[in-house]
């Protein structure tokens, strides 16, 4: 019988061919494995390009001076990174930080600015034969600053400036008309800054009414304000509430 034809050859033949198909299926997946792994280290290497290309201008304006947003990522020590992030260079950032002082500082001023003003309430008042005229004597309810001073019934000004005044007389009278001026006085110089006339009614038995009256005008310092009425013993309503004076500084 031919040695060939018996069954262990046939069975050391079958063997060889496993043998080689077993290699031939070992080089295949290294060769496989070694292919998945050069596609992923291509990718890594083509997403570390992109980040490179995306992120450079902000390595560029760090190492020429720039500054990483206030919510930058970092990663290390030095670098500063964040998705739309721009860096401010050192003159741009200089401006910039000026202009926010500046615009702070403003508005803390209008905060703090403190406005000079005073609110009058009436004392008393007194009459003057010579001159036909009642006068009030206040006293400060409210005030700021030591711009305006209150000394019986004259209002000094200290410091000068524009000022809106206002004044309001309750009127208790039978005559026909009354009011009020409100008089400055500078250097010797008499100037009537406002006045205001208020018809009365004639047919009751306790007429009353207010005149109100209101300007701006500017102050100079060391003129003087008081508040006259044109009529001798004008009967006058001297409540906080329906008479009183007073100014601010504008």
């Amino acid at each position: 019988m031919d040695d060939h034809n018996s069954p262990a050859s046939v069975w050391r033949v079958n063997v060889e061919v496993l043998k080689r198909l077993l290699a031939c299926a070992a080089a295949c997946t290294c060769v496989g494995v070694i292919y998945m792994q050069w596609t992923y280290i291509w990718m890594l290497r083509s997403e570390m390009a992109a980040i490179t290309q995306r992120f450079r201008p902000l390595e560029t304006a760090r190492d020429e001076g720039g500054i990483c947003c206030d919510s930058a990522v970092c990663y290390g020590a030095t670098s500063c990174y964040k998705v739309n992030c721009y860096h401010r260079f050192p003159e741009r950032r200089t401006h910039a930080e000026v202009r926010d002082k500046r615009d702070v500082t403003k508005q803390r001023k209008r905060r703090e600015k403190q406005h000079t003003f005073l609110h009058l309430v009436p004392v008393s008042s007194q009459s003057y034969n010579d001159g036909d005229i009642t006068v009030l004597s206040w006293a400060a309810e409210q005030s700021r600053g030591q711009g305006l001073q209150v000394s019986a019934d004259i209002v000094t000004v200290e410091t000068e400036g524009t000022y809106f005044i206002y004044s309001q007389v309750l009127y208790k009278d039978t005559t026909w008309i009354m009011g009020h001026v409100i008089t400055k006085r500078f250097k010797g110089a008499e100037t009537k800054l406002m006045k205001c006339l208020k018809s009365m009614p004639s047919n009751i038995s306790q007429p009353l009414n207010t005149c109100y009256t209101a300007g701006i005008y500017f102050l100079e310092s060391g003129s003087t304000l008081q508040l006259s009425v044109p009529r001798k013993s004008a009967e006058l309503i001297l409540t906080a509430h329906a008479t009183f004076m007073g100014l601010f500084n504008i």
